[in-house]
């Protein structure tokens, strides 16, 4: 008898999933979720230092330590998960580390509280792991954005995402000292490991690959395309803006870690207007983030961008060394003006880093950023109470307008990167 149809039919083959360009909205919001959520943890914990401080019993040179672990994660990791990123792809890599840093935070939740009795050498081995599982997001969420993105809009996109770290560190320094103060570090910690494991849910929905990658502008120079093909680890350009971002780096992360230190041990001020202060810094320079991405979009150069607000960033923390004994009002609008200005360039830093490297070396690319701009993230709060032993809030401020400005010089020059 012969076969009919029906008979020599397989199984339905199941047609994969298209997306279109417009799903790159969806992946830059995956991006920003990502990033926001690693951001709290990260923003939110250093503003309870005087509750961590007295919690945990510590000095003020172990907070400092302690504090600094949480960069430090970062900065040993973040070239790995560019690298693991470049070679398995963007969404297994933001999985991996959002789910893993949300699993590390319930298990802190549980057992590195002070009521566990938990002592400084455990909880800073924990920031460390925190940091370095939660580095994944920078290189991972950074390279997706690329891919999905044409060249004339990354400037835009990648700020946006670079914007969840002020906006996500904001919802931080909102809720956790709060929470410290009130509940303890039990709801410290699981508070941000839920926003990590909603936000592996959602990488885990609608993270994807696009059906077909932006090819590369058809007027980028020969040469930069030349240049692209070689890792970004080899380039000393790459390596220049790297290192300008880590020394602009120096004043957020004095801004951010010390202000409610300073403002408490030097002003007399409560936790609130720390907080406050930070806000300021941290919302206002994540409006500034998207301010400079599309101009920079718009005006193509964006190495210059980054040399004008490294400038204008030392000017401002000058100022606040100046102003650290006038009224405090004047202190304090010193340092949220420079906290802010300190966070305006990361957008356009990392979108001009991975496109000098192209699509595919994008995720090493940004490791490597990633790296320099934690390990100052690590050393500045481990530096500044030593600072503060032989010398004054003066000085620290006075450093901290120093470190941008030598960023100036050291960004690279070189031909306009707009890149259509």
């Amino acid at each position: 008898m012969p076969q009919t149809s029906a008979d020599t039919a397989g199984p339905p083959v199941r047609t994969p999933r298209r997306y279109g360009p417009n799903h790159r909205w969806v992946v830059l919001s995956v991006g920003v979720a990502a990033q926001a959520s690693f951001s709290a943890m990260f923003s939110g914990i250093p503003v309870t230092g005087i509750t961590m401080r007295a919690d945990y019993h510590l000095s003020t040179g172990e907070l400092g330590l302690v504090l600094g672990c949480l960069g430090l994660g970062v900065a040993v990791s973040d070239i790995v998960w560019g690298l693991l990123t470049d070679r398995f792809g963007d969404r297994r890599i933001l999985l991996t580390g959002l789910t893993a840093t949300g699993a590390l935070l319930v298990a802190m939740a549980v057992a590195v509280t002070p009521g566990d009795r938990a002592g400084m050498p455990l909880l800073a081995a924990c920031m460390l792991a925190a940091g370095a599982l939660g580095g994944s997001v920078n290189a991972s969420s950074g390279r997706a954005i690329m891919t999905w993105f044409t060249d004339g809009q990354r400037g835009f996109a990648m700020s946006v995402r670079q914007t969840a770290i002020p906006a996500g560190g904001a919802v931080g320094v909102a809720l956790l000292p709060g929470l410290a103060a009130a509940y303890g570090f039990r709801v410290v910690y699981a508070v941000p490991a839920a926003f990590c494991l909603l936000a592996a849910a959602a990488a885990w929905r609608w993270l994807h690959e696009p059906d077909r990658v932006p090819a590369p502008a058809a007027d980028r120079p020969e040469a930069d395309r030349s240049e692209a093909a070689r890792s970004p680890l080899l380039r000393w350009d790459v390596w220049r803006l790297a290192l300008a971002s880590g020394l602009l780096t120096v004043p957020q992360i004095a801004v951010l870690s010390f202000t409610a230190i300073f403002l408490h041990d030097a002003k007399g001020a409560d936790v609130a207007l720390a907080s406050l202060t930070v806000l300021i810094a941290q919302l206002g320079g994540g409006a500034a983030r998207i301010w400079t991405g599309r101009r920079s979009d718009r005006r193509g150069d964006r190495r210059a961008h980054i040399r004008g607000i490294g400038a204008l960033t030392a000017l401002v923390m000058a100022g606040a060394a100046v102003l650290t004994h006038a009224p405090t009002p004047l202190t304090v609008a010193a340092l949220a003006l420079g906290g802010l200005l300190a966070n305006a360039w990361h957008g356009v830093a990392y979108t001009e880093i991975a496109a000098m490297s192209g699509p595919s070396r994008a995720g090493t690319a940004l490791g490597l950023e990633g790296t320099t701009i934690f390990t100052a993230a690590f050393l500045t709060p481990l530096l500044i109470p030593a600072v503060l032993t032989f010398a004054s809030w003066e000085t620290v401020w006075a450093l901290a307008a120093v470190a941008p400005l030598l960023a100036v010089p050291l960004t690279p020059g070189g031909p306009r990167s707009r890149l259509r």
